[in-house]
């Protein structure tokens, strides 16, 4: 599949009168994994974001132990665009990665084609709610394993393991605050999903 606009600068706002398809993925991922970033590096067009400050009020409720210098939170969806084509566009929704937000990530799902899952491998365990969710809902997933500045490196197959993954789910690396990788796992599921319907 052509990923022609994947590398180029911020774009017009409005899409070109050639594009015939629009497909909508969510961007999924325990908090702090990096869906804000992600959707900030891929986007072509200026991302909406909808972070506020951390405050006191999640002492207690917020986990900040994996990530102790994150001082703001998603509180309804990062929204992106991408086009793949001359007739293709992608919607990218990042969904907040809290469970007292699960009412916002049921609506996002609702016309979503499939979803691309955002770990971290120091902290899977965190995962298995959202993975929970996205096979509540039916998506199709790819995982994207965040590089994080000092975190040993995993080999995929692991990561797949211990997320008890399907043999097919794709599994790859990915840092997201670096476009291509970005770009690069976001085909690996585009890929997987037209493999699906082959």
């Amino acid at each position: 599949m052509a990923s022609a606009g994947v590398l180029h600068e911020r774009g017009p706002m409005h899409l070109g009168s050639s594009v015939q398809s629009t497909v909508k993925i969510l961007v999924v991922g325990h908090f702090g994994v990096g869906k804000t970033t992600f959707v900030g590096s891929i986007s072509e067009i200026e991302p909406l974001r909808t972070e506020e400050l951390i405050t006191e009020a999640s002492t207690g409720v917020d986990d900040l132990a994996g990530t102790p210098d994150k001082t703001t939170t998603t509180v309804a969806m990062d929204f992106g665009r991408l086009t793949l084509s001359e007739t293709l566009v992608l919607y990218l929704f990042g969904t907040p990665g809290q469970q007292r937000f699960q009412q916002l990530w049921e609506d996002l799902s609702i016309g979503a084609l499939g979803a691309l899952l955002l770990v971290d491998p120091e902290r899977l365990g965190e995962s298995f709610p959202v993975l929970d969710l996205v096979e509540q809902y039916g998506l199709p997933c790819a995982v994207g394993v965040n590089h994080f500045d000092g975190s040993p490196s995993y080999a995929m197959d692991e990561v797949r393991e211990a997320l008890n993954l399907p043999h097919d789910t794709p599994v790859v690396p990915c840092d997201v605050r670096d476009r291509k990788s970005a770009a690069d796992t976001l085909i690996t599921l585009v890929e997987y999903l037209h493999s699906r319907t082959d």
